[in-house]
């Protein structure tokens, strides 16, 4: 199967030129050889040929060149990378060589922006942690580094990097103005002006407005036509103050705001036999299992496409808003020692109110419910949500601020034999006053964030042998503090010019201090009366198990409950490189990564989770070719041991609880994963060139062992996603890029003509621990003509996914505690013009 996509990219490639050139072939089209691309994975300036790092770099052209605006974008083009986009595009998370990051654990792949790592945020779902949409304008390079990187990047992680570096201020007056038009009524507006003030002091300006229409279809007539939209405007201002000749002053100034309708899933299967709760099952189950059968049976009847949902929520949103101010100074205080400061300070916010399971459902018409029905519940037809999220007047759902302050010694020996990074590393995220959001659960509720709600589905009893239906709304209420500090150095010593070793080591220092106030109203809807808030009590029933918030006046200190989860580890590299020729590169590793633990209040007694560890063993080789057919061949493979694994559990709730399940973080796994990864290209021309990324990755779950529950808990069971011998989440066995440029001169004042097509391939892979979605192919085009007529004009067609493939990317996972099915889908084909005027450059 691999061999049929290897073999109809080739033909395509040699057909269309290939596209935007792909990583690590070159930064601009005067440079032909990976050696003339520089990366800062060590903290430092370094040819990308030098580095014993797996990595992959996109330069600023073939991040413009790929449509990439949000974070997501990324891991359609890059072997290893994966992304969960379970919330929607701009909340999504990265995984590495299967790493995943679940729920709100600590990312197992950082995101650094000048090398500061994103504003950490902890709301009720994933998100923050990473930059904000349109953070990919004007940028030198973005940098991919596989495997842990713990010594000398500011944040513990496990799978890897991700490095952001943008377009530092030059000496040159130039600019650019761009505009987009596509499919979907894309419209995009890009500017970039840079101004050198006076010879020390310059400044540079980038700006990226966008929105497109969204593609997944709203068949329910109620609220916004459409889901998976953009819509986000982004600004940035970074300014270089030359203080002396040795003395250097970077400032960055970002600021991100996306504003969508958010995402939306298909729904796809369900269970059509549910256990009656008449006969022992779960109430809540039966109701939303057989609600989403007749979903899926109207998607049916109406004849509904892959791309189409049916979301009954009025008002959905998903605004987000984050910026970053960023200062580095660097002071070249000899021949051999640079002092480094890199102090930043950072906000996130959030405001969300969705379907968290894309369903319009109604109260099926069974024997089952007919019973309930005449005892006071719900009628068939009524109107219910599963679970349903609302922003709450006055709070955001998640608000944090992130400081980080890091100071870096880097030096070398008089001889040059020897060479260090030391430092320590500070970093503070602090709460903007609480997270709070209200979620309504199988309730009827325009909006659960005021407590607009109108009967629903739980029995709620009102007076002895009467029962009305009703709403449970959970109101989330938290605060935490992080606190993540480091002191770390590395060295290599080259023992001969062909033969260096390199050590370093981190020691880490974690703490998450969290307080949760979060508790739940019932409301019943009483004929003649409207609907009323009958009960309000605590979430953490364990610990408060007798407050009434009724009759205390609502104080909700009284379900105060504080958890510290504190851990400090080492971890280390040792690297050995050999060098036989200066295009020639060898080299073997050894390193120790670690991710720190969770805390998670909306799950009593299984609030938090311990640290997790893995030790990385990889080899690798980086040649590089010149003369009559210059190109490079990279190739790299590791084997991980990975233990006290975080993994992810549904959480099936006891009647009567409250709750409608949850999603616990549980120390129940150990793994092995182990692949290789290749990156090749040539240039048979100065005009032509064609380069190949290929991953194979085989993940395996040793062990799998639930907690045991207490008999005092809310839940009765805990289903952890995965199989012992199964692969991991989001780990795609194969992984496949093929790319090709054309760059043709026309002559003289006519222009270049530019040809380019890539290929991905990403074959079948687990998205939920249980729900596989099958390998999709995706096929890139462009063409267009660059500095027409010597006038600074560019003119670009583009067409993404031109084969119209309708590929899943993830799932909701909601089968064991719901009986629903759904999953999310990649964008459709997308296609339009691109014009540029650029001046100076």
């Amino acid at each position: 199967m691999i061999t049929k996509h290897i073999r109809n990219a080739l033909m395509l490639g040699v057909a269309f030129g290939g596209t935007y050139a792909v990583p690590a072939l070159a930064q601009s089209s005067e440079a032909i050889n990976p050696g003339d691309i520089i990366v800062t994975a060590r903290r430092t300036e370094e040819r990308l040929q030098d580095v014993p790092i797996s990595m992959t770099v996109y330069s600023g052209d073939q991040i413009q060149k790929r449509n990439i605006a949000v974070a997501s974008d990324l891991a359609a083009f890059t072997p290893s990378l994966s992304v969960n986009t379970r919330y929607g595009p701009e909340k999504s998370t990265y995984s590495i060589r299967g790493f995943n990051q679940d729920a709100s654990t600590a990312p197992t792949v950082g995101v650094y922006f000048a090398d500061v790592v994103g504003v950490r945020a902890q709301g009720g779902t994933a998100g923050g942690n990473t930059v904000g949409a349109g953070a990919f304008t004007d940028l030198q390079n973005v940098q991919v580094l596989k495997g842990p990187q713990g010594t000398l990047q500011g944040r513990n992680t496990t799978g890897g990097a991700v490095m952001l570096v943008p377009t530092k201020p030059t000496d040159t007056l130039e600019g650019s103005l761009e505009g987009t038009y596509g499919n979907y009524d894309q419209m995009r507006v890009q500017a970039v002006f840079n101004a050198p003030l006076a010879d020390t002091f310059k400044v540079r300006v980038a700006i990226d407005r966008n929105e497109r229409d969204g593609y997944m279809k709203n068949q329910s007539g109620i609220g916004p036509k459409d889901f998976n939209d953009v819509n986000y405007f982004y600004g940035r201002l970074s300014i270089v103050a030359d203080l002396t000749p040795e003395l250097e002053n970077y400032t960055i100034f970002h600021y991100s705001r996306s504003d969508t309708n958010g995402y939306a899933s298909h729904y796809e299967f369900c269970d059509r036999n549910p256990a009656s709760p008449l006969a022992g099952g779960s109430l809540t189950r039966y109701y939303t299992a057989i609600a989403a059968c007749d979903q899926i049976d109207r998607q049916a009847a109406r004849g509904d496409g892959q791309l189409d949902v049916e979301v009954g929520n009025e008002n959905p949103r998903m605004f987000l808003r984050q910026w970053q101010a960023i200062n580095t100074t660097t002071w070249q205080a000899s021949d051999t020692l640079t002092v480094k400061n890199i102090v930043s300070y950072g906000e996130y916010r959030e405001q969300s109110q969705f379907q968290l399971y894309s369903d319009n459902f109604f109260i099926p018409n069974t024997s089952v419910t007919q019973f309930f029905a005449s005892r006071g519940g719900p009628q068939p037809g009524s109107r219910f949500d599963y679970i349903q999220l609302g922003t709450q007047p006055g709070y955001d759902a998640a608000a944090g601020s992130t400081t980080t302050e890091e100071l870096q010694l880097q030096g070398r020996s008089a001889d040059g034999k020897f060479n260090f990074v030391l430092g320590g590393y500070l970093e503070f995220s602090r709460p903007i006053g609480y997270n709070q959001q209200r979620t309504g659960i199988y309730g009827n509720c325009v909006d659960p964030g005021t407590l607009n709600c109108v009967g629903g589905l739980p029995l709620v009893p009102i007076a002895p042998g009467v029962t009305v239906p009703g709403s449970i709304i959970s109101e989330s209420r938290t605060k935490f503090d992080f606190d993540n500090h480091g002191i770390f150095a590395q060295g290599t010593y080259h023992f001969t010019e062909k033969l260096a070793l390199t050590a370093g080591g981190r020691w880490t220092f974690d703490k998450i201090d969290g307080y949760s106030e979060s508790n739940r109203y019932t409301l019943a809807t009483i004929p003649g009366v409207g609907t009323r808030t009958v009960q309000r009590v605590c979430n953490d029933v364990l610990n408060h198990p007798t407050v009434n918030l009724i009759t205390n006046g609502g104080d909700t200190s009284a379900c105060g409950t504080r958890i510290v989860n504190k851990s400090n580890k080492p971890t280390w590299l040792i690297d050995l490189d050999f060098k036989p020729t200066a295009d020639t590169l060898f080299y073997a590793k050894y390193a120790r990564g670690y991710r720190q633990g969770t805390v998670n209040f909306t799950n009593p007694g299984l609030e938090t989770a311990l640290p997790e560890k893995v030790d990385a063993y990889e080899v690798g080789a980086k040649l590089t070719f010149r003369g009559a057919l210059p190109g490079y061949f990279n190739v790299a493979g590791f084997w991980n041991d990975f233990s006290n694994q975080q993994v992810f559990g549904a959480l099936i709730a006891k009647q009567g609880s409250g709750l409608a399940g949850g999603a616990a973080i549980i120390n129940a796994g150990k793994s092995v994963i182990r692949g290789v990864e290749v990156d090749a290209g040539v240039s048979p021309t100065q005009w032509l060139r064609f380069s190949a990324g290929y991953t194979y990755l085989d993940t395996e779950l040793k062990e799998l062992v639930a907690p045991t529950l207490s008999p005092d808990s809310p839940f009765e069971a805990i289903i952890p996603r995965g199989q012992i011998g199964g692969d991991l989440t989001y780990s795609p066995k194969h992984k496949l890029t093929l790319s090709g440029d054309i760059n043709l001169p026309l002559g003289d004042n006519v222009g270049e003509l530019n040809l380019g097509a890539i290929y991905t391939y990403t074959s079948n892979q687990l998205v939920d621990g249980n729900n596989k979605i099958p390998g999709y192919s995706l096929l890139n085009l462009n063409a267009g003509i660059s500095d027409i007529g010597g006038t600074g004009f560019d003119l670009v067609a583009f067409a993404q996914n031109i084969t119209n493939e309708k590929y899943r990317t993830t799932s909701g996972g909601g089968f064991e505690s719901s009986g629903i099915g759904d999953f999310m889908y990649g964008p459709p084909r997308m296609y339009g013009l691109r014009l540029k005027f650029a001046f100076g450059s």
